[in-house]
């Protein structure tokens, strides 16, 4: 049985994991057998979006912890816990907390940078030829892990694309419902909701995304 350490990036799509895509991570991951640990960085998230209004709210901080808890039931460590000899693959859902308490791709664009701690697991894994599913807007930060033209897709955002490109991936063009794998870097991306109309779609994509990456495992 694969083990897979699954990172959450907080609660929520606007300033958090995107909850359906990390819900979805999990069973999927259960479905295929596979066990998991949830992860996330003990810290203060960027900033607090009101989910009902869209907008700021102001004076307000939250820990990317402990909103994440939320989403795992209370199951769930320190980032600074997570050890690559302990897994066999590393999944991150999407959602703004991945470009925003992650990396800081949401303000930053393709000058951002990735959150040291991420940054350091997940190249560990890179190193120690461990596949990573990153989900939505999470393949962003596929060049900054597995390095130059690391093959990656967060659907057909041009924009995204764009900046993918200008970072040293390369983005391949995806429908929702399917994952893209770059084999030689075990490097598996799916668009999820970057394109997802729906929850159905959403699950068909991280489906295939953590059947490839266990297949990787």
């Amino acid at each position: 049985m694969s083990k897979v350490a699954v990172i959450l990036a907080g609660c929520g799509v606007y300033d958090g994991a995107e909850i359906n895509e990390a819900v979805l991570s999990l069973l999927c991951l259960e479905q295929q057998g596979a066990s998991y640990q949830c992860f996330a960085p003990d810290r203060e998230q960027m900033h607090v979006i009101n989910h009902l209004s869209g907008e700021p709210a102001e004076g307000e901080s939250r820990n990317v912890l402990v909103e994440a808890a939320r989403i795992a039931r209370g199951n769930i460590k320190p980032l600074a816990e997570a050890r690559v000899e302990d897994f066999d693959a590393l999944l991150v859902p999407g959602g703004f907390g991945a470009a925003k308490n992650l990396c800081d791709f949401a303000v930053a664009g393709e000058n951002m940078t990735v959150q040291e701690d991420f940054l350091q697991l997940a190249r560990g894994f890179h190193r120690a030829g461990k596949p990573i599913g990153l989900i939505c807007i999470a393949p962003v930060m596929a060049a900054a892990i597995c390095g130059e033209g690391t093959r990656c897709t967060v659907g057909n955002d041009p924009d995204v694309a764009a900046a993918i490109n200008a970072m040293g991936g390369q983005h391949l063009e995806c429908p929702v419902t399917e994952a893209r794998v770059d084999a030689e870097k075990k490097m598996v991306t799916t668009p999820a909701y970057m394109l997802a109309g729906s929850v159905a779609e959403a699950y068909a994509g991280i489906g295939d995304c953590v059947k490839e990456v266990l297949a990787l495992a």
